[in-house]
């Protein structure tokens, strides 16, 4: 079973997006801020990251900056999951490394599309 680490600093859309990758046959796990993530990432590395960008302690774009920096270990799948819609948020994310991005709010049918592009479905 694949696993999909989920950041976001709001319970609702960890919530919500826990519900579709369980449908997805994910194994999910949760992080309240990129600092968590980083954190679990250390501990056990999953297949993909559901990423936002603006949480405290530590932003999206900078937990996958330090992310991408990691060595000696299999790099996960990232999509950022974001309000950030401007051309701007979205080059800077690809540019860091991100492999898609999606628009919130999201459906079942957006993450299910963004994870087949990148080969996870």
């Amino acid at each position: 079973m694949r696993s999909c680490l989920v950041v976001d600093d709001s319970k609702v859309i960890r919530k919500v997006a826990r519900r579709i990758l369980d449908e997805l046959s994910f194994d999910t796990n949760e992080a309240v801020d990129g600092q968590d993530a980083l954190d679990q990432c250390k501990i056990n590395m999953p297949d993909v990251v559901l990423l936002d960008w603006n949480m405290p302690v530590m932003s999206g774009i900078d937990f996958l900056r330090a992310l991408r920096a990691l060595s000696g270990v299999n790099q996960p799948k990232v999509v950022f999951c974001t309000t950030e819609n401007d051309m701007a948020h979205i080059r800077t994310a690809m540019e860091a490394g991100a492999d898609e991005y999606i628009m919130k709010p999201f459906d079942r049918e957006i993450i299910e599309s963004k994870f087949s592009q990148v080969g996870l479905i």
